[in-house]
C-alpha cells in the first residue's frame, strides 16, 4: 500500500462531495429542511435559520462510495461502515425531528445515547470475533497493559460516544468541524499505512475528501450544514479509526481539537452547577471565541492551525512519520 492510493480516495471522495452538493442541497431546500437555531446561542447564528440542514448526507454519500470502491472486505470495513453509517443514522434522525417539529432539538439524550450504544455493541461483536487485540498502549512510550475484553470493550464503546459527541459539539460554526477534521483524518490515514490498516486507511482518506468537498459549499457564508446526520458520522468514522488502528489513546492528542471543545463544555456545565459561575462566555469554546468578537474565518483558521500542529505531533509520537 502506498501513498498514491490514499491519494486517489482522497481525489475521489472530494470530486464525489463536490458532484453532490448541486444534487443535494437543492432537494434539501425544496423539501424545507431547514436549520432551526437556539435562541440562546450567538445572535449572528438567527439570520442562519432556514439554511439546508442535514447535509451530512453529502459527505456519507461520498465516503461510502469511495470507502467501498478502494477498501477491501473484512472484518475491519464491515466494523467502520457499521459505525459510521450507524451514527450517521442516529444523527439523521436526531435532525429530521428538528426539522418536522420546528424545534432546536431533536432526539432525547437517552435517545441518542441508546442508538450509539446499539451500533458500537454490532462493531464489539464482530471485533470479539476477530479476537481484535484488547491492548491498551501509552502514545510515546513501551507502556502498554491488557485488561481483558471485560474492560476492553466497554472501554471503546465508551470512547465511541465521548468522541462522537466531543465531534459535535465542535459542529456550531460556518466550515469549523469539516476543516479540523481533516488534519485528523489525514494523520490517522498515514498511521493506517504505517500499520497496513488497510481498510482504516482507506476510510481516513475517504473521510478526509469528503470533509473537504463538502467544505465548499460549508465554508461561511455556509450554503448547507452538515447537522448531526454528518458530525456524528464523523465521529463514528474517527473513533473507529482510532480503535482499529490500535491508537486509542493518541486521539487525545490528533484529535485534541474535539477534545477541547467536549471539556470546555464540562468545565462550563460543572462551574456553573458548583459555583453558579460560568468560565466562558458561552460553550463550546469555539462560541466563546465568536461572543468574544472574533469573525467565524478567524475561529476556522486558528482552530485549523491547532488541529494541524496536533496532527503532526500525534504522528511524531507514533514514531517517527
Amino acid at each position: 500500500m502506498d501513498l498514491q492510493l490514499l491519494f486517489v480516495t482522497a481525489a475521489v471522495s472530494f470530486v464525489l462531495a463536490l458532484l453532490a452538493g448541486p444534487l443535494c442541497i437543492p432537494l434539501l431546500q425544496k423539501l424545507k429542511l431547514g436549520q432551526q437555531v437556539r435562541g440562546e446561542g450567538p445572535q449572528e447564528h438567527l439570520k442562519k435559520a432556514g439554511t439546508p440542514t442535514m447535509g451530512g448526507i453529502i459527505i456519507l454519500l461520498a465516503f461510502t462510495l469511495a470507502f467501498v470502491k478502494f477498501s477491501v472486505i473484512n472484518t475491519e470495513f464491515y466494523v467502520l461502515l457499521i459505525v459510521t453509517l450507524g451514527f450517521g443514522f442516529v444523527g439523521f434522525l436526531d435532525d429530521l425531528i428538528k426539522v418536522v417539529k420546528k424545534r432546536s432539538l431533536g432526539l432525547t439524550s437517552l435517545q441518542k445515547l441508546i442508538g450509539q450504544i446499539f451500533f458500537s455493541a454490532i462493531a464489539c461483536w464482530f471485533l470479539i470475533d476477530a479476537e481484535h487485540s484488547t491492548a491498551l498502549s501509552i502514545p510515546g512510550t513501551s507502556i502498554s497493559f491488557d485488561g481483558g475484553a471485560w474492560v476492553y470493550y466497554p472501554f471503546i464503546v465508551l470512547m465511541l460516544l465521548a468522541i462522537s459527541n466531543a465531534v459535535n459539539f465542535t459542529d456550531g460554526v460556518d466550515g469549523l468541524l469539516s476543516t479540523v477534521s481533516i488534519p485528523a483524518f489525514g494523520a490517522y490515514a498515514l498511521i493506517a499505512m504505517q500499520a497496513t490498516q488497510f481498510p482504516s486507511a482507506i476510510a481516513s482518506s475517504a473521510m478526509a475528501g469528503a470533509a473537504l468537498g463538502f467544505l465548499v459549499y460549508n465554508a461561511h457564508p455556509a450554503k448547507v450544514f452538515m447537522g448531526d446526520t454528518g458530525s456524528l458520522g464523523i465521529g463514528g468514522a474517527i473513533g473507529t479509526v482510532a480503535i482499529l488502528t490500535k491508537q486509542e489513546f493518541l486521539f487525545v492528542i490528533i484529535g485534541g481539537v474535539f477534545v477541547i471543545e467536549m471539556l470546555s463544555v464540562v468545565i462550563q456545565v460543572l462551574s456553573f452547577k458548583t459555583r453558579g459561575k460560568r468560565i466562558f462566555k458561552m460553550s463550546p469554546i469555539h462560541h466563546h471565541y465568536e461572543l468574544s468578537g472574533w469573525s467565524e474565518w478567524r475561529i476556522v483558521f486558528v482552530f485549523f492551525t491547532v488541529s494541524l500542529v496536533l496532527a503532526a505531533l500525534g504522528l511524531y509520537l507514533n514514531k517517527g512519520l
